[in-house]
Protein backbone atom coordinates (compact mmCIF):
# COMPACT_ATOMS: atom_id res chain seq x y z
CA UNK A 1 0.00 0.00 0.00
CA UNK A 2 2.90 2.75 0.82
CA UNK A 3 4.58 1.96 -3.04
CA UNK A 4 1.60 3.43 -5.91
CA UNK A 5 2.02 5.67 -8.45
CA UNK A 6 -1.65 6.37 -8.91
CA UNK A 7 -2.25 9.82 -8.62
CA UNK A 8 1.11 10.19 -9.31
CA UNK A 9 0.66 12.84 -12.24
CA UNK A 10 3.55 14.50 -14.82
CA UNK A 11 2.78 17.76 -16.25
CA UNK A 12 6.13 18.26 -18.03
CA UNK A 13 8.16 16.22 -19.86
CA UNK A 14 11.11 17.24 -17.14
CA UNK A 15 8.98 15.41 -14.70
CA UNK A 16 8.26 12.67 -16.92
CA UNK A 17 12.11 12.44 -17.62
CA UNK A 18 13.40 12.45 -14.15
CA UNK A 19 15.97 9.53 -12.42
CA UNK A 20 13.01 8.94 -9.99
CA UNK A 21 9.86 9.62 -11.15
CA UNK A 22 7.91 7.45 -8.59
CA UNK A 23 7.49 9.76 -5.39
CA UNK A 24 8.48 6.92 -2.93
CA UNK A 25 11.73 6.48 -4.71
CA UNK A 26 12.50 10.01 -4.57
CA UNK A 27 12.12 9.57 -0.43
CA UNK A 28 13.94 6.76 -0.31
CA UNK A 29 17.06 7.87 -2.19
CA UNK A 30 17.24 11.06 -0.57
CA UNK A 31 16.90 9.46 3.35
CA UNK A 32 19.54 6.83 2.15
CA UNK A 33 22.19 9.82 0.81
CA UNK A 34 21.18 11.84 3.99
CA UNK A 35 22.40 8.72 6.38
CA UNK A 36 25.41 8.04 3.82
CA UNK A 37 26.77 11.35 4.34
CA UNK A 38 25.31 12.67 7.91
CA UNK A 39 24.55 9.80 10.20
CA UNK A 40 27.52 6.85 8.83
CA UNK A 41 30.45 8.82 9.86
CA UNK A 42 29.26 9.60 13.08
CA UNK A 43 27.76 6.24 14.05
CA UNK A 44 30.15 3.56 12.12
CA UNK A 45 33.31 2.61 14.09
CA UNK A 46 36.94 3.83 12.26
CA UNK A 47 37.03 -0.05 11.37
CA UNK A 48 33.71 -0.25 9.31
CA UNK A 49 34.75 2.94 7.96
CA UNK A 50 38.11 2.39 6.58
CA UNK A 51 37.68 -1.32 5.56
CA UNK A 52 34.00 -1.88 4.91
CA UNK A 53 32.16 1.41 3.79
CA UNK A 54 35.35 2.86 1.84
CA UNK A 55 36.37 -0.12 -0.27
CA UNK A 56 33.09 -0.54 -1.13
CA UNK A 57 32.60 2.52 -2.14
CA UNK A 58 35.55 2.14 -4.26
CA UNK A 59 34.87 -1.17 -5.55
CA UNK A 60 31.08 0.36 -6.93
CA UNK A 61 32.74 2.90 -8.61
CA UNK A 62 35.10 0.49 -10.60
CA UNK A 63 32.46 -1.88 -10.75
CA UNK A 64 30.18 1.23 -12.53
CA UNK A 65 33.06 1.40 -14.83
CA UNK A 66 33.45 -1.79 -16.23
CA UNK A 67 29.07 -1.99 -15.98
CA UNK A 68 29.48 0.85 -18.65
CA UNK A 69 31.60 -0.94 -20.92
CA UNK A 70 30.27 -4.66 -20.98
CA UNK A 71 26.67 -3.68 -19.44
CA UNK A 72 25.81 -0.57 -21.22
CA UNK A 73 28.25 -1.48 -24.65
CA UNK A 74 28.57 -5.11 -24.47
CA UNK A 75 32.47 -4.83 -24.52
CA UNK A 76 33.64 -7.98 -22.04
CA UNK A 77 37.03 -7.08 -20.92
CA UNK A 78 39.31 -8.80 -18.04
CA UNK A 79 41.73 -5.47 -17.39
CA UNK A 80 39.30 -3.11 -15.35
CA UNK A 81 42.53 -3.66 -12.20
CA UNK A 82 45.21 -2.63 -15.14
CA UNK A 83 43.42 0.90 -15.68
CA UNK A 84 42.72 1.22 -11.99
CA UNK A 85 46.58 0.75 -11.57
CA UNK A 86 47.20 3.50 -14.08
CA UNK A 87 45.18 5.72 -12.71
CA UNK A 88 46.67 5.37 -8.80
CA UNK A 89 50.01 5.64 -10.29
CA UNK A 90 49.31 8.28 -12.44
CA UNK A 91 47.48 10.29 -9.94
CA UNK A 92 50.75 9.49 -7.93
CA UNK A 93 53.48 10.62 -10.35
CA UNK A 94 50.58 13.58 -11.00
CA UNK A 95 51.03 14.42 -7.44
CA UNK A 96 54.52 13.65 -6.56
CA UNK A 97 56.23 16.29 -9.89
CA UNK A 98 54.10 18.85 -10.48
CA UNK A 99 54.33 20.35 -6.98
CA UNK A 100 51.47 22.52 -5.76
CA UNK A 101 48.94 20.33 -7.88
CA UNK A 102 45.78 20.32 -5.92
CA UNK A 103 44.71 16.72 -4.77
CA UNK A 104 41.56 16.82 -7.32
CA UNK A 105 43.20 17.81 -10.43
CA UNK A 106 45.57 15.03 -9.96
CA UNK A 107 42.62 12.39 -9.47
CA UNK A 108 40.98 13.72 -12.56
CA UNK A 109 44.56 13.57 -14.46
CA UNK A 110 44.90 9.91 -13.19
CA UNK A 111 41.53 9.09 -14.53
CA UNK A 112 42.33 10.45 -17.74
CA UNK A 113 45.46 8.84 -18.17
CA UNK A 114 43.36 5.82 -17.15
CA UNK A 115 41.01 6.45 -20.26
CA UNK A 116 43.93 7.15 -22.56
CA UNK A 117 45.33 3.89 -22.10
CA UNK A 118 41.34 2.92 -22.20
CA UNK A 119 41.31 3.68 -25.51
CA UNK A 120 44.07 2.07 -27.41
CA UNK A 121 43.73 -1.36 -25.42
CA UNK A 122 39.66 -0.72 -26.66
CA UNK A 123 41.18 -0.43 -30.39
CA UNK A 124 40.63 -4.37 -31.03
CA UNK A 125 37.41 -3.60 -30.46
CA UNK A 126 36.80 -2.29 -33.70
CA UNK A 127 37.34 -5.69 -35.28
CA UNK A 128 36.70 -8.24 -32.38
CA UNK A 129 34.29 -9.11 -29.79
CA UNK A 130 33.43 -11.06 -27.43
CA UNK A 131 35.91 -13.87 -26.38
CA UNK A 132 38.44 -12.25 -28.08
CA UNK A 133 38.45 -8.99 -27.18
CA UNK A 134 38.00 -10.51 -23.84
CA UNK A 135 41.49 -12.10 -24.30
CA UNK A 136 43.27 -8.65 -25.93
CA UNK A 137 41.49 -6.72 -22.94
CA UNK A 138 43.61 -9.65 -20.81
CA UNK A 139 46.76 -8.96 -22.25
CA UNK A 140 46.58 -4.94 -21.00
CA UNK A 141 46.08 -6.51 -17.80
CA UNK A 142 49.55 -8.36 -18.01
CA UNK A 143 51.14 -5.64 -20.02
CA UNK A 144 50.53 -2.76 -17.68
CA UNK A 145 51.16 -4.51 -14.34
CA UNK A 146 54.62 -5.81 -16.06
CA UNK A 147 55.45 -1.96 -17.11
CA UNK A 148 54.62 -0.82 -13.65
CA UNK A 149 57.12 -3.16 -12.02
CA UNK A 150 59.69 -3.55 -14.94
CA UNK A 151 60.26 1.16 -15.08
CA UNK A 152 60.94 2.11 -11.78
CA UNK A 153 60.22 5.89 -12.65
CA UNK A 154 56.25 5.14 -12.04
CA UNK A 155 57.14 3.98 -8.86
CA UNK A 156 59.65 7.25 -7.64
CA UNK A 157 62.68 4.14 -8.26
CA UNK A 158 61.03 2.20 -5.04
CA UNK A 159 62.98 -0.95 -5.68
CA UNK A 160 59.82 -2.92 -4.39
CA UNK A 161 57.53 -1.10 -6.64
CA UNK A 162 55.46 -0.01 -3.94
CA UNK A 163 53.96 3.85 -3.60
CA UNK A 164 53.25 5.34 -1.03
CA UNK A 165 50.37 7.86 -1.00
CA UNK A 166 50.79 11.46 -0.73
CA UNK A 167 48.76 12.98 1.80
CA UNK A 168 44.99 14.41 0.65
CA UNK A 169 44.87 18.26 1.29
CA UNK A 170 42.26 20.31 -0.32
CA UNK A 171 41.63 24.09 -0.40
CA UNK A 172 43.88 23.45 2.99
CA UNK A 173 41.38 20.69 4.66
CA UNK A 174 43.67 17.47 5.30
CA UNK A 175 41.68 14.15 4.86
CA UNK A 176 43.53 12.48 7.16
CA UNK A 177 40.86 10.55 9.27
CA UNK A 178 38.62 6.89 8.40
CA UNK A 179 35.76 9.67 8.67
CA UNK A 180 37.37 12.29 6.05
CA UNK A 181 38.60 9.80 4.04
CA UNK A 182 35.12 8.06 3.26
CA UNK A 183 33.29 11.41 3.39
CA UNK A 184 35.55 12.29 0.04
CA UNK A 185 34.94 9.06 -1.64
CA UNK A 186 31.52 9.17 -1.03
CA UNK A 187 31.13 12.73 -2.61
CA UNK A 188 33.09 11.59 -5.73
CA UNK A 189 31.51 7.84 -6.16
CA UNK A 190 28.29 10.07 -5.63
CA UNK A 191 28.76 12.48 -8.15
CA UNK A 192 29.84 10.58 -10.87
CA UNK A 193 27.58 7.93 -9.94
CA UNK A 194 25.01 10.71 -10.84
CA UNK A 195 26.68 11.24 -14.55
CA UNK A 196 26.87 8.08 -15.26
CA UNK A 197 22.71 7.57 -14.40
CA UNK A 198 22.33 11.00 -16.95
CA UNK A 199 25.49 9.39 -19.24
CA UNK A 200 22.86 6.44 -20.50
CA UNK A 201 19.74 8.19 -20.37
CA UNK A 202 21.26 10.39 -23.50
CA UNK A 203 21.87 9.86 -26.84
CA UNK A 204 25.48 8.17 -26.01
CA UNK A 205 23.61 5.90 -23.75
CA UNK A 206 21.51 4.64 -26.20
CA UNK A 207 24.32 4.56 -28.70
CA UNK A 208 25.85 2.00 -26.49
CA UNK A 209 23.30 -0.36 -25.77
CA UNK A 210 22.22 -0.73 -29.40
CA UNK A 211 26.18 -1.66 -30.21
CA UNK A 212 25.18 -3.82 -27.68
CA UNK A 213 21.91 -5.54 -28.51
CA UNK A 214 23.36 -5.21 -32.07
CA UNK A 215 26.64 -4.10 -33.44
CA UNK A 216 25.71 -3.95 -37.57
CA UNK A 217 21.86 -3.25 -37.31
CA UNK A 218 23.33 -0.23 -35.13
CA UNK A 219 25.48 0.71 -37.98
CA UNK A 220 22.94 0.29 -40.40
CA UNK A 221 20.72 3.05 -38.64
CA UNK A 222 23.57 5.69 -38.56
CA UNK A 223 25.51 4.77 -35.64
CA UNK A 224 29.41 5.41 -36.38
CA UNK A 225 30.81 1.74 -34.07
CA UNK A 226 34.24 3.10 -34.02
CA UNK A 227 33.07 6.15 -31.82
CA UNK A 228 30.99 4.51 -29.55
CA UNK A 229 33.11 1.70 -28.84
CA UNK A 230 36.04 3.55 -28.14
CA UNK A 231 34.37 6.39 -26.38
CA UNK A 232 32.55 3.49 -24.09
CA UNK A 233 36.17 2.40 -23.28
CA UNK A 234 37.38 5.89 -22.18
CA UNK A 235 34.76 7.04 -20.24
CA UNK A 236 35.00 3.30 -18.39
CA UNK A 237 38.58 3.45 -18.07
CA UNK A 238 38.08 7.20 -16.87
CA UNK A 239 36.25 5.61 -14.00
CA UNK A 240 38.45 2.75 -13.24
CA UNK A 241 41.16 4.78 -13.21
CA UNK A 242 39.47 7.76 -10.76
CA UNK A 243 38.83 4.32 -8.47
CA UNK A 244 42.21 3.18 -8.71
CA UNK A 245 43.46 6.89 -7.26
CA UNK A 246 40.71 6.15 -4.55
CA UNK A 247 41.71 3.12 -4.04
CA UNK A 248 45.39 4.38 -3.33
CA UNK A 249 44.77 7.48 -1.63
CA UNK A 250 41.74 6.76 0.77
CA UNK A 251 41.51 3.06 1.46
CA UNK A 252 44.94 1.43 1.36
CA UNK A 253 47.57 4.72 1.47
CA UNK A 254 50.29 1.92 0.08
CA UNK A 255 49.63 -0.06 -3.33
CA UNK A 256 52.27 -1.72 -5.29
CA UNK A 257 51.54 -3.36 -8.76
CA UNK A 258 50.77 -6.97 -7.99
CA UNK A 259 47.52 -5.36 -6.27
CA UNK A 260 45.91 -4.72 -9.47
CA UNK A 261 46.12 -8.29 -10.71
CA UNK A 262 43.65 -10.84 -12.31
CA UNK A 263 42.53 -11.39 -8.98
CA UNK A 264 41.19 -7.79 -8.53
CA UNK A 265 39.86 -7.81 -12.42
CA UNK A 266 38.01 -10.50 -11.73
CA UNK A 267 36.58 -9.55 -8.91
CA UNK A 268 34.72 -6.65 -10.08
CA UNK A 269 33.58 -8.66 -13.05
CA UNK A 270 31.93 -10.93 -10.46
CA UNK A 271 30.12 -7.56 -8.65
CA UNK A 272 28.61 -6.37 -12.05
CA UNK A 273 27.45 -10.32 -12.72
CA UNK A 274 25.77 -10.39 -9.06
CA UNK A 275 24.20 -6.99 -8.92
CA UNK A 276 23.39 -6.71 -12.40
CA UNK A 277 24.95 -5.43 -15.67
CA UNK A 278 23.72 -2.63 -17.75
CA UNK A 279 22.68 -1.41 -14.12
CA UNK A 280 23.78 1.75 -11.77
CA UNK A 281 22.64 0.32 -8.71
CA UNK A 282 24.05 -3.05 -9.99
CA UNK A 283 27.20 -1.91 -9.32
CA UNK A 284 26.64 -0.93 -5.62
CA UNK A 285 24.58 -3.86 -4.37
CA UNK A 286 27.42 -6.16 -6.34
CA UNK A 287 30.37 -4.33 -4.61
CA UNK A 288 28.46 -4.61 -0.93
CA UNK A 289 27.56 -7.77 -1.44
CA UNK A 290 30.87 -9.79 -2.75
CA UNK A 291 33.03 -7.07 0.14
CA UNK A 292 30.29 -8.01 2.76
CA UNK A 293 30.29 -11.78 1.98
CA UNK A 294 33.19 -12.36 3.83
CA UNK A 295 32.70 -10.72 6.15
CA UNK A 296 29.37 -12.56 7.09
CA UNK A 297 30.96 -15.46 6.72
CA UNK A 298 33.83 -14.69 8.72
CA UNK A 299 30.93 -14.45 11.42
CA UNK A 300 29.22 -17.33 10.60
CA UNK A 301 32.48 -19.33 11.26
CA UNK A 302 32.76 -18.52 14.48
CA UNK A 303 29.49 -19.82 15.76
CA UNK A 304 28.49 -23.01 16.92
CA UNK A 305 27.27 -23.50 12.81
CA UNK A 306 31.10 -22.56 12.11
CA UNK A 307 32.05 -25.50 14.38
CA UNK A 308 30.13 -28.10 12.37
CA UNK A 309 31.72 -27.35 9.07
CA UNK A 310 35.12 -29.37 8.28
CA UNK A 311 38.49 -26.82 8.68
CA UNK A 312 39.12 -28.62 4.72
CA UNK A 313 36.01 -26.55 3.24
CA UNK A 314 36.25 -23.81 5.38
CA UNK A 315 39.52 -22.34 4.31
CA UNK A 316 37.92 -22.31 0.75
CA UNK A 317 34.37 -21.49 1.51
CA UNK A 318 34.46 -18.03 0.03
CA UNK A 319 35.59 -19.43 -3.34
CA UNK A 320 32.85 -22.11 -2.91
CA UNK A 321 30.00 -19.71 -1.84
CA UNK A 322 31.62 -17.29 -4.84
CA UNK A 323 31.40 -20.02 -6.99
CA UNK A 324 27.72 -21.21 -6.14
CA UNK A 325 26.35 -17.60 -6.07
CA UNK A 326 27.91 -16.81 -9.68
CA UNK A 327 26.16 -20.15 -11.58
CA UNK A 328 22.87 -19.22 -9.89
CA UNK A 329 22.66 -16.05 -10.99
CA UNK A 330 23.74 -16.57 -14.17
CA UNK A 331 21.33 -19.34 -14.95
CA UNK A 332 18.37 -18.66 -12.17
CA UNK A 333 18.56 -14.57 -12.68
CA UNK A 334 20.91 -13.02 -15.39
CA UNK A 335 20.24 -9.47 -14.55
CA UNK A 336 21.71 -9.68 -10.85
CA UNK A 337 20.14 -8.55 -8.08
CA UNK A 338 19.06 -5.39 -9.65
CA UNK A 339 16.06 -7.26 -11.14
CA UNK A 340 15.26 -9.23 -7.86
CA UNK A 341 14.78 -5.53 -6.50
CA UNK A 342 12.53 -4.62 -9.21
CA UNK A 343 10.25 -7.46 -9.31
CA UNK A 344 10.05 -6.71 -5.29
CA UNK A 345 8.79 -3.32 -6.02
CA UNK A 346 6.68 -4.97 -9.02
CA UNK A 347 5.16 -6.65 -6.53
CA UNK A 348 4.33 -3.77 -3.57
CA UNK A 349 2.80 -1.92 -6.77
CA UNK A 350 0.16 -4.40 -7.34
CA UNK A 351 -0.19 -6.11 -2.97
CA UNK A 352 -2.57 -6.94 -2.30
CA UNK A 353 -3.53 -8.54 -5.34
CA UNK A 354 -1.64 -11.26 -7.19
CA UNK A 355 0.58 -10.76 -9.79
Amino acid sequence: MIYREAGQFKASYEEDQQIFPIKQDRIVMAALVAAAFFVAPFVASEYWLQAVLTPVLVFALAALGLNILTGYAGQLSLGTGAFMAVGAYATYNFLLRLDGLPFLVGLVLGGLSAAAVGVVFGLPSLRIKGFYLAMATLAAQFFIVWALAKFPWFSNYSSSGIITAQRIEIFGFAFDTPARKYLLTLAIVSLLALVAKNLARTNTGRSWMAVRDMDVAAEVIGIPLMKTKLLAFAVSSFYCGIAGGLYAYTYLGTVEPDGFGLDLSFKILFMIIIGGMGSVLGAFLGAAFILLLPVGLNVLMHTSVGALVPATLASNLELIVFGVLIIFFLIVEPHGLTRLWQIGKEKLRLWPFPH
